[in-house]
């Protein structure tokens, strides 16, 4: 049986409940923001630039893999700027007339956050083009013969975008970016400064081995460590005293079957199925999907980048492969002849 994403504790998409502790949690300048220090040091200059001239900074792109804080740095760059901020995203843009009502109710140095801008259909993109540079909206107006062009003015704004796919952006949008930043996945450091940054808002008491254990799980993702320690923080509370420190920790994880490498169930499933019953491979992705329940699409957008960056699994034109990694991590071994041991 396929398994929802927004079921699995370790999944970097957003969840249920993720809002309200992202809303909360949320940091409010670059000082604030942890890790990413190079995209940081950019910005300061591209925002102190753009005051000192008294202009709208550049049309920013950020991208990369979900929950490493996109949405953070949008709304940290408006707050620097001192600007307001509209939010939206790709798929909720179906018509050209949601843009020309977004585009035309923004004021002068606002940011509109246009999320999963992958996600934009062709035509809307043609009508974002002149938006983006020359800060003109070209509408036509009646069918036929008969039809104008009408060109509506723009009050000077920033675009910013957000994608986990940026290969999927047409070169002609992508080009319009003058700001482009690609987020990087987080060092064990700065995840433990995330958590204890998060536990003093909470108002949640942990030591350094927890806060440790948590950012080493946490697939080094913000977004997984804050749900991490929203749920370490529950169990801590029923079944001590509300103080999280190692012991609880690693109790809290191990309910939540959370490995020390932040694999869930569903991962060491597939590594099993391809280890098991496929004698580590290499084996089609489309029949691990039979194999295991879950979706091929999901496995190669979910589940395998984390597993190939930890190097468990192997890509070959012939099909997946375990590594002896996997094998170590899963305290299984190989025997050539026989299969496993």
């Amino acid at each position: 049986m396929e398994i929802e994403q927004k079921d699995r504790i370790i999944t970097p998409q957003k969840a249920n409940g993720d809002q309200a502790l992202d809303l909360t949690l949320r940091p409010r300048d670059l000082t604030e923001y942890v890790g990413q220090d190079k995209i940081k040091d950019n910005l300061r200059i591209a925002i102190q630039a753009a005051q000192k001239r008294q202009e709208t900074i550049e049309h920013v792109l950020l991208y990369g893999a979900p929950g490493l804080g996109k949405t953070s740095l949008a709304h940290i760059i408006a707050n620097e700027l001192g600007a307001n901020i509209k939010i939206t995203s790709g798929p909720a843009i179906e018509k050209s007339g949601d843009l020309a009502a977004i585009l035309t109710n923004l004021g002068e140095g606002d940011i509109l956050f246009i999320d999963e801008i992958h996600r934009l259909n062709k035509t809307i993109e043609e009508i974002l083009y002149p938006a983006m540079e020359d800060y003109a909206l070209d509408l036509i107006i009646g069918k036929g013969p008969s039809a104008r062009t009408l060109r509506i003015d723009l009050p000077r704004f920033t675009i910013i975008g957000a994608t986990t796919k940026a290969s999927l952006l047409s070169a002609p949008l992508r080009d319009r970016f003058g700001l482009v930043y690609h987020l990087n996945f987080y060092e064990r450091d700065d995840l433990s400064k995330i958590i204890n940054r998060s536990a003093k808002i909470l108002r949640v008491e942990i030591d350094d081995q927890a806060t440790g254990e948590i950012a080493v799980r946490s697939r080094r993702t913000p977004r997984v460590a804050n749900r991490l320690l929203k749920r370490v923080r529950d169990y801590s509370e029923v079944k001590a005293d509300g103080v999280i420190n190692f012991p609880i920790c690693q109790d809290a994880l191990a309910m939540l079957e959370v490995d020390e490498l932040g694999l869930d169930w569903i991962d060491r499933k597939i590594l099993n199925v391809i280890i098991e019953k496929f004698n580590g491979g290499p084996v089609g992705v489309n029949t691990i999907a039979a194999a295991t329940g879950e979706d091929m699409s999901t496995i190669e957008d979910v589940y395998e980048p984390y597993l190939m960056q930890l190097g468990f699994l192997d890509r070959s034109p012939r099909g997946r492969m375990a590594t002896a990694r996997a094998y170590e991590h899963l305290g299984k071994k190989k025997n050539i002849q026989n299969g496993l041991v």
